[in-house]
């Protein structure tokens, strides 16, 4: 038997759950599949259970496009404030973490309950564990899902499956391969928000440190984060690696600037000053975390060779400008990333060039449209990638 919605939506995620709340407020009578066995499951794991669930400084600059203006529309008609109102009307305790990012007092779960709760009280149809086997066009018009639990048919379709990263939540490349079928471009995707990995000789060199945290401004291509990063047991991580990594390609060297407050060169030499007889290695272990400090004098993390330790008495300003330099720039060449298993979000996906700014529907292909992370947009970590989701998803359900 087949069922006749006017809208499908593909994807009980953030963007599809959204999407679905706001076309059937205006009345369409919505499906929403997914073949997990839980509506929003990477909400429920997302920042670290308490979702941050979007980021007061949500600005179009914060993402990442092939297009980089695409995303100024939806961003302006449904913004974080509009977001923010939807949570405090359901209650929902939140606090700011720091940079904007807001997260839920209690757990990510009472994001998803309010979810469901709006989708139910806007008539919303949920299918789960519901495996799409087919996409279709329709006859005469709109489009047709062969799924596990039969046909279903509708006027429009909303693509929100999500992107390719963690594979472990179900994450597959669904959206995108929809997209090829209906002849739709594709930005190539990679993973973004993702941990990089090290050559097996700086891992040599960086043995043992895994776990040390380290305050810096990580950069590439003319981009800087400033936050903290952590050395892993298999190369670099923490929010600004995680950052930066949204804009490294294969082949860039990433550089470190381990004293983004304070010119090293000037406490130096304040320092020879104050106690000319302290040894250098003894110093840099006041300013940076000890082992790490103490591993510079053993091997060559810095360049191509290790520091070597005297008295600050006994070295020119000259060599201490050098050793600053080197700790201001610490250069690395990743040799990648951890790649999807580890990445919070893809990067690229669906061409926003084949896509209406202010709706989200294809050009090419009338009733279809795409949201969320299977579009070319990707923000900042911080909540970004969520009000993305809300605001793509609130575009397409205003007009699906």
């Amino acid at each position: 038997m087949t069922t006749h919605f006017d809208v499908l939506i593909i994807g009980a995620g953030a963007a599809g759950l959204y999407a679905a709340i706001f076309a059937g407020r205006r009345g369409r009578r919505v499906l929403v599949v997914d073949h997990a066995d839980k509506a929003g499951k990477k909400i429920l794991i997302s920042g670290g259970g308490r979702c941050n669930f979007t980021n007061l400084h949500a600005d179009p600059k914060r993402f990442i496009s092939k297009n980089p203006h695409f995303a100024i529309s939806a961003l302006k008609r449904h913004s974080q404030h509009d977001f923010i109102a939807l949570v405090d009307r359901h209650g929902i305790p939140w606090h700011e973490k720091k940079l904007g990012q807001l997260f839920c007092d209690r757990s990510a779960q009472d994001i998803v309950a309010m979810l469901l709760d709006e989708c139910a009280d806007a008539g919303v149809a949920l299918r789960l564990e519901c495996k799409v086997q087919a996409v279709g066009r329709g006859e005469p018009g709109g489009f047709t899902l062969s799924t596990s639990h039969g046909t279903f048919t509708g006027d429009s379709l909303v693509l929100a499956t999500g992107g390719l990263s963690i594979p472990k939540m179900g994450a597959t490349g669904f959206a995108l391969d929809v997209a090829r079928q209906f002849g739709l471009p594709i930005v190539e995707p990679r993973p973004a928000l993702v941990p990089f990995t090290f050559r097996p000789d700086d891992l040599a060199r960086t043995k043992d440190l895994s776990g040390i945290a380290l305050d810096g401004t990580v950069r590439c291509d003319g981009v800087g984060f400033r936050e903290a990063l952590l050395i892993t047991h298999r190369g670099l991580s923490g929010p600004s690696v995680l950052q930066i990594s949204s804009y490294w390609r294969e082949g860039m060297p990433v550089t470190v600037d381990l004293s983004p407050d304070q010119p090293l060169a000037d406490t130096l030499k304040a320092l020879k000053r104050s106690r000319p007889r302290a040894e250098l290695k003894t110093v840099l272990a006041e300013l940076l975390p000890r082992r790490f400090a103490e591993r510079l004098f053993e091997a060559p993390v810095l360049g191509e060779a290790p520091l070597v330790s005297r008295p600050l008495a006994d070295m020119r300003d000259a060599d201490l400008a050098t050793v600053a330099a080197r700790l201001h720039g610490w250069t690395v060449q990743p040799e990648g990333t951890e790649g999807y298993r580890t990445a919070e979000v893809m990067l690229g996906g669906i061409d926003t060039a084949a896509l209406s700014s202010k709706t989200m529907e294809t050009k090419a292909v009338p009733g279809l449209y795409a949201v969320g992370e299977a579009v070319d947009v990707t923000g900042w970590l911080g909540g970004y990638n969520f009000q993305w989701a809300w605001s793509s998803g609130y575009a397409a359900g205003m007009a699906a």
